[in-house]
C-alpha cells in the first residue's frame, strides 16, 4: 500500500530555526522541497543563506579520530571494530562536543607539528641512504676524494646493455678508472676518477653512454658504509622519538576516545541539521522581524504527530494541506506487511507507483508465488528452495531470498496437489492429479489436458482483474476518456468479460441465456472501444473537433487499432499457457533424471546421480520459470493497469539532537 502523504508548512522568527529544527523537526522524516520554487508567486522571498559553523568542526574532529585509530597497534587494528554502529560512544551534548574537540584540536596542533617535522627529516635522510646504498662497497673515504685537486670523480650509474660495449671497446683506451659498486637488474653503479685535464673529454665519453651522474652528500666523514651506519643511526633515533611522541598522542585520545566518538556523532548531526537551510526560504531583511519558510512531504501520521508536539508554540506555525496543486506530485512511500515487502523489489524494477496509484506488490507477492508454485510443484524441491531462501533472507536481507522462500511454499502445495516429491510420483498420493495425465472433456474439442485448460481460465480471470484495476485508478486519477473506453478500461472489460463467459459456456456443455444481451454488450462495447476519440472529444466538449484528420483516415486507423486489440486478447490469454506447460515438463524433466538414476520402480538407483540431477532442475528451471513468471507479471498483468511514474519519499536526514 502506498501511505497517506501531506504537504506541510513551517513558518517562524529567522533566530529561531535552529531551535525548531533540533527540538522537533529532526525527529521525523520529511522529503523537504525548495521553498521557494514551491512558492513562485508569494514576493519578496530570499534563500536562506549561511555558513555552515559545523563544517571545520567535523573536519577536525574526523582528523583526531584518523590519528586515532591509525596510532593503534597492529593487534587493536586487526581487533577493530569497523561498524561505526558498534563503536562505543558517549552521549554527547552540542557545546561540550564543541569544547572537546576545539580543545584537542588547540592541544595536539604542537605536537602534530613537532611530529611532522621529525618525518620530514626522517624522510630527508631515508633519501640520503637511498642514493649512498649502491656505494657502500666502495673503501674510500669520500671527504678525501671529495678533496682531490688534480683528480675529478663522478658517481653514477650505467644501464647495463651499454656496460657491455663500454667494457668491451672504451674502458681500456681512455685515462679513466670506473670502480664498479653494485650491480641490480638494469644498472652498473660505480666511480669513475679523471685527470683534471681529460675532465670534459671524459666526461662527454661517459655521457654517450648514458651515464647517469649521482651527487652524494659531502656532509659525512669515512667510507659510504660508514656514512650509511651514521644515516641510519640516526633514522632509528629519529623513529624513536616519532613513536615516543605518538605514543603520547594516542594515550591522549584513548583517554577521551568515548567522548570523541559521541562528540562526532552530535556535531555531525548538528551539521546535517544545519543544512535544513538550504531548503528554506526567508522575508526581506529590511522587514522588522525575519521569519523563515520550511515546506515539504510528510506521511500523514507524522505530520499529525509533530502539529500535536507544536501545539504549544506561539511563534511558529505548522500548517498541514489535506489537498493541494503543488508545483510537485506527492512522492511516495511504501508501507506492506513484511511478508510482502521482499516483493517490492520487483514493483521498483517495473517503477515506483504514482501516489495516486495502485500499490501491486501484495497482487504480484500472490500472484507471482501462486504462478511459480504451479510451474515449478515439486514438495521436496519447494522445501529445499523455502529453507535456503528463509535462511538467506535472514542473513543477509535479500529481497530476492525472500522471494524465494516464498516461491517455495506454494512449490510445496503444488506438489503435494500433484503428488510429486523430489520428481517421485508414487511416494505419496496426488491431492488433485498429476500434470502429465489428468484430462478434462471440453464440449465440442474432446480432452484436454487440465492444466492447460486451467491455466487458461486462470489467465482470463487475471485479466479481468487487471482490467477491473485499471478502471478503478483511473476513476480514482480523474480519467474519464481511459476508464470508460480504453481497451483495459470498462468497455474492454465488458467486452472481454462476455467472450470469456461465452466460451466458457459454450465448452462446459451449457446453453446460451439471453443471447440478445450479449450481443448487445459486446456491439456497444467494440463500439466504444472503436470511437474512443469522438466519445473523448465529446466528454471534453470538443463537438467540432470529432475527426481531427478525416472520416476515411480515421476509419482505417480505427480498423487496425481493433484489429490489434482483438489480437492482443487472443495472444495475451493464450500466453498463460505456459503455466500449464511448465508444470508438465517439469513432471517431464525429473522423469528423466529418475531414468538416469536408475529410479524406476525401485530405490535401488543411483544416489548421487539423483541428488546432482534434482539440484540442476532447481537451479536451470527454477531460474528460467522464475524469469517466465515475471514476464508474465510485467506484460499480461502490469501492462493492464499500472504505470509505474511515481518518484520515491527521499526523507532529509532524520538526526536526533
Amino acid at each position: 500500500m502506498i501511505e497517506k502523504m501531506k504537504f506541510i508548512s513551517i513558518t517562524g522568527p529567522k533566530h529561531d530555526f535552529d531551535r525548531m529544527i533540533n527540538t522537533y523537526l529532526s525527529h521525523y522524516e520529511i522529503q523537504l522541497e525548495n521553498a521557494l520554487l514551491e512558492l513562485p508567486k508569494t514576493q519578496d522571498l530570499r534563500p536562506y543563506l549561511e555558513n555552515n559553523p559545523y563544517k571545520d568542526l567535523l573536519r577536525d574532529c574526523d582528523a583526531l579520530i584518523a590519528r586515532l585509530e591509525s596510532t593503534k597497534d597492529s593487534k587493536e587494528k586487526k581487533n577493530k571494530k569497523t561498524d561505526k554502529d558498534e563503536i562505543k560512544k558517549k552521549k554527547m551534548h552540542l557545546n561540550p562536543s564543541i569544547q572537546l574537540v576545539e580543545g584537542l584540536t588547540k592541544k595536539l596542533s604542537k605536537q602534530v607539528a613537532d611530529i611532522k617535522a621529525l618525518e620530514e627529516q626522517k624522510a630527508q635522510i631515508q633519501t640520503s641512504c637511498d642514493q649512498i646504498a649502491p656505494f657502500v662497497s666502495l673503501h674510500y673515504d669520500i671527504k678525501k676524494i671529495i678533496s682531490m685537486h688534480y683528480i675529478r670523480f663522478r658517481f653514477g650509474r650505467i644501464p647495463k646493455e651499454y656496460w657491455t660495449s663500454f667494457q668491451k671497446y672504451v674502458a681500456e683506451d681512455i685515462s679513466a678508472i670506473f670502480e664498479e659498486c653494485a650491480v641490480d637488474a638494469h644498472y652498473v653503479w660505480g666511480i669513475y676518477f679523471v685527470p683534471l685535464a681529460e675532465k670534459d673529454k671524459i666526461d662527454a665519453i661517459y655521457q654517450s653512454l648514458h651515464f647517469e651522474r649521482i651527487f652524494l652528500p659531502d656532509e659525512y666523514e669515512g667510507s659510504p658504509a660508514a656514512a650509511m651506519s651514521d644515516l641510519q643511526e640516526k633514522m632509528n633515533r629519529l623513529g624513536l622519538e616519532i613513536e615516543e611522541k605518538e605514543r603520547n598522542l594516542r594515550e591522549l585520545l584513548e583517554m577521551q576516545a568515548e567522548e570523541l566518538y559521541g562528540a562526532r556523532a552530535r556535531i555531525a548531526t548538528a551539521s546535517d541539521n544545519f543544512s535544513y537551510r538550504k531548503m528554506a526560504a526567508t522575508t526581506k531583511e529590511e522587514d522588522q522581524q525575519v521569519f523563515y519558510i520550511l515546506c515539504g512531504w510528510m506521511t500523514k501520521s507524522h505530520a499529525l504527530s509533530l502539529k500535536e508536539e507544536m501545539a504549544g508554540e506561539t511563534d511558529t506555525v505548522l500548517l498541514i494541506e489535506d489537498s493541494r496543486d503543488a508545483l510537485q506530485k506527492p512522492p511516495t512511500k511504501l508501507k506492506n506487511p513484511k511478508i510482502f515487502q521482499p516483493f517490492e523489489l520487483y514493483t521498483k524494477m517495473y517503477g515506483l507507483p504514482d501516489y495516486r496509484e495502485f500499490d501491486p506488490t501484495v497482487f504480484i507477492g500472490i500472484t507471482y508465488s501462486l504462478i511459480f508454485g504451479a510451474m515449478f510443484g515439486d514438495f521436496g524441491q519447494g522445501l529445499l528452495l523455502f529453507l535456503g531462501g528463509l535462511f538467506l533472507y535472514y542473513k543477509k536481507k535479500s529481497s530476492l531470498c525472500g522471494i524465494i522462500a516464498s516461491c517455495g511454499i506454494f512449490s510445496m502445495i503444488f506438489g503435494l496437489l500433484f503428488g510429486s516429491v523430489f520428481g517421485f510420483e508414487d511416494l505419496i498420493p496426488p491431492l488433485w492429479d498429476r500434470p502429465a495425465t489428468a484430462m478434462t472433456k471440453l464440449a465440442g474439442i474432446g480432452y484436454l489436458n487440465s492444466v492447460f485448460v486451467i491455466s487458461i481460465l486462470f489467465g482470463m480471470l487475471m485479466m479481468l482483474i487487471t482490467m477491473a484495476l485499471h478502471v478503478m485508478i483511473q476513476v480514482r486519477m480523474k480519467n474519464k476518456t481511459d476508464a470508460l473506453f480504453d481497451s483495459a478500461g470498462l468497455s474492454g472489460l465488458v467486452f472481454y468479460g462476455v467472450l470469456v463467459l461465452l466460451l466458457v459456456l459454450l465448452l462446459s456443455g451449457h446453453s446460451l441465456p439471453a443471447c440478445g444481451i450479449f450481443i448487445f454488450l459486446l456491439l456497444l462495447s467494440f463500439l466504444t472501444m472503436t470511437f474512443k476519440e469522438p466519445f473523448s472529444a465529446l466528454l471534453d466538449k470538443k463537438k467540432e473537433n470529432l475527426f481531427p484528420e478525416g472520416k476515411g483516415m480515421f476509419a482505417v486507423m480505427a480498423f487496425f487499432h481493433m484489429f490489434e486489440v482483438c489480437l492482443s486478447f487472443f495472444s495475451n490469454t493464450l500466453s498463460f499457457i505456459r503455466i500449464g506447460a511448465f508444470a508438465v515438463s517439469h513432471a517431464a524433466m525429473m522423469e528423466v533424471v529418475l531414468q538416469f538414476a536408475n529410479f524406476e520402480g525401485s530405490f535401488d538407483g543411483n544416489w548421487i546421480v539423483l541428488i546432482l540431477g534434482n539440484l540442476f532442475v532447481m537451479g536451470m528451471e527454477g531460474l528460467i520459470v522464475g524469469i517466465q513468471v515475471l514476464r508474465l507479471e510485467y506484460y499480461e498483468f502490469f501492462g493492464h493497469f499500472y504505470h509505474g511514474t511515481g518518484r520515491p519519499f527521499r526523507p532529509f536526514a532524520k538526526n536526533d539532537l
